[in-house]
């Protein structure tokens, strides 16, 4: 039996080691270990690097569909208001968890750990 792709594991939310396990044990939370094959998730840490790209990638849509809409429509500000804050909490919130995993796959794909100076 060939493993998984660990990439797409990790977007998926599951192990990136068997493909089988979850990778979390709440909405970002990260398991400490896999109920699968019981691989060691507690030193993963994908850092602030998930949250970057997705604040990247919902800016861009949610701006441009905004200035789309100003320049084709010109709807009052309220209308604005109404559309692209909650589009962009629900695109942001969305895209979280899969940024996430693939951040946590990616690590595990290349083998790195933390540095330690002790």
């Amino acid at each position: 039996m060939s493993k998984p792709n660990p990439l797409l594991s990790g977007v998926a939310g599951r192990c990136p080691n068997c493909g089988e396990g979850h990778l979390f044990e709440g909405f970002l939370k990260v398991a400490p270990a896999c109920e699968a094959c019981g691989y060691d998730l507690s030193k993963a840490d994908s850092g602030d690097g998930p949250a970057v790209f997705v604040i990247m990638v919902a800016g861009f849509l949610v701006a441009f569909a905004a200035l789309i809409t100003e320049f084709t429509v010109h709807p009052p500000i309220w209308v604005h208001l109404v559309l692209w804050l909650p589009l962009t909490l629900i695109v942001c919130l969305g895209l979280l968890r899969p940024f996430k995993g693939a951040m946590l796959a990616a690590q595990f794909m290349n083998k790195a750990s933390e540095a330690r100076n002790d």
